[in-house]
């Protein structure tokens, strides 16, 4: 078996570091607010954030002191695909341009510039991530989807 260890990395601003360390992660803030805050994860089951946390490849969590107040994740192969999901920061923390910090510091991982093709989804924060050179597809008749409103149920 083949496994890709990422490098961890560090970066402090002010009261608030982000860290790729897999065992500082707070499982019960990252649940809370998909489960519970999210638009595209309501209502997920523990078991399901468990499976996505212990599956993900690379984890960026966004801490004020030793409280997690933020989070996304990358799921990559390391050379030539990434998808970013499930990125929030806690309402009580927003307006500290750490939405846009935390995108700085996932672009910049040293382990993700290879990437060819980066994919997400969102309802809401296009400003943000056009401003890291996301768009819209260019050839949407070459993505094809299969989604299952009900997989979480």
């Amino acid at each position: 078996m083949f496994l890709q260890m990422s490098t961890l990395l560090e970066k402090q601003q002010g009261e608030y570091r982000i860290s790729t360390d897999p065992n500082l992660l707070q499982f019960e803030v990252i649940y809370d607010f998909l489960c519970n805050h999210s638009y595209w994860a309501k209502g997920i089951s523990r078991e399901f954030v468990r499976k996505q946390l212990d599956s993900s490849t690379l984890h960026f969590g966004l801490y004020h002191g030793n409280q997690q107040v933020g989070y996304a994740q990358v799921l990559t192969n390391y050379t030539s695909f990434a998808y970013l999901g499930n990125v929030f920061v806690l309402p009580a923390h927003r307006g500290k341009g750490l939405s846009k910090w935390l995108m700085e510091t996932i672009m910049s991982h040293s382990d993700l510039q290879t990437i060819r093709r980066w994919l997400l989804a969102t309802r809401d924060a296009h400003g943000l991530y056009r401003q890291f050179g996301f768009t819209e597809l260019a050839k949407p008749e070459t993505i094809m989807e299969k989604f299952d409103p009900d997989a979480y149920i």
